[in-house]
C-alpha cells in the first residue's frame, strides 16, 4: 500500500456543536469513533447526508456478507486505500474470510480458487476502476445468479467505496489504532 501523508487534521469532538457532535457520534462502533469520521467532523453537513447511503451499502444492500466485502476489498486494494483495506480486512476476517482469500484478491480475478461469481465480482470491480462500466462478459456472468437489485447494489458498492478509498487517501486518515500496521 503507499503511504499517504495526513492533510486534514482529526478534529477534537469537544469543540464541536451539540447537534454537530451527535452527528458524528452516531457512526462510533462499538463506543469509539473511527478516525475517518474524526476527519469528517470537519463537514457535519456532510457526515448527516452520506452516511445514510454509507449505511444502505454496508449493512442494509441485498448482497451476501462475503460478495459485498470480496468487492470492498477488491476496490480498496486497487486504489491502494490503505486505511479502507485495512478496516474492511478485518471485518472480512471476522466474517469468514480467509487469509488465502485476501491474498487472492490482491491478485484479482483470475487468482486461482476462485469461483466464477466471486471471480465476476472482482471483474466487476475491475471494469468499473478501468473504464467506469461493467463489461457485458461480466454483467452477464453476475446475472446468472443475481437479480437486478443485486446488479444494482455490486455498481453502488464499488462506486461507494471508490469514492470512499478517494477521500481517505486525499485525506491521508490515519489507521485506527487498533488495526494492524498503525503508527503509535
Amino acid at each position: 500500500m503507499i503511504q499517504r501523508k495526513q492533510r486534514i487534521p482529526m478534529r477534537d469532538l469537544s469543540t464541536m456543536t451539540a447537534e454537530d457532535r451527535t452527528t458524528v457520534e452516531k457512526n462510533a462502533m462499538g463506543g469509539r469513533v473511527l478516525n475517518i469520521f474524526k476527519v469528517l467532523a470537519h463537514h457535519p453537513q456532510l457526515v448527516k447526508r452520506w452516511t445514510p447511503f454509507a449505511g444502505h451499502i454496508l449493512s442494509k444492500q441485498t448482497l451476501a456478507f462475503r460478495d459485498r466485502e470480496l468487492l470492498i476489498l477488491r476496490i480498496g486494494w486497487l486504489n491502494q486505500a490503505e486505511y479502507e483495506f485495512a478496516q474492511h480486512e478485518l471485518i472480512a476476517k471476522r466474517g469468514g474470510l480467509t487469509d488465502t482469500d485476501i491474498a487472492c484478491l490482491k491478485d484479482g480475478p483470475t487468482a486461482a480458487g476462485w469461483s466464477e461469481h466471486e471471480a465476476a465480482l472482482l471483474q466487476a470491480a475491475d471494469d468499473l476502476y478501468e473504464n467506469s462500466v461493467v463489461s457485458d462478459a461480466t454483467w452477464a456472468t453476475l446475472a446468472k445468479k443475481y437479480s437486478t437489485e443485486q446488479l444494482l447494489d455490486v455498481v453502488f458498492t464499488v462506486g461507494q467505496y471508490n469514492l470512499v478509498s478517494w477521500a481517505l487517501n486525499s485525506f491521508g486518515v490515519p489507521l485506527d489504532d487498533f488495526l494492524p500496521g498503525a503508527r503509535s
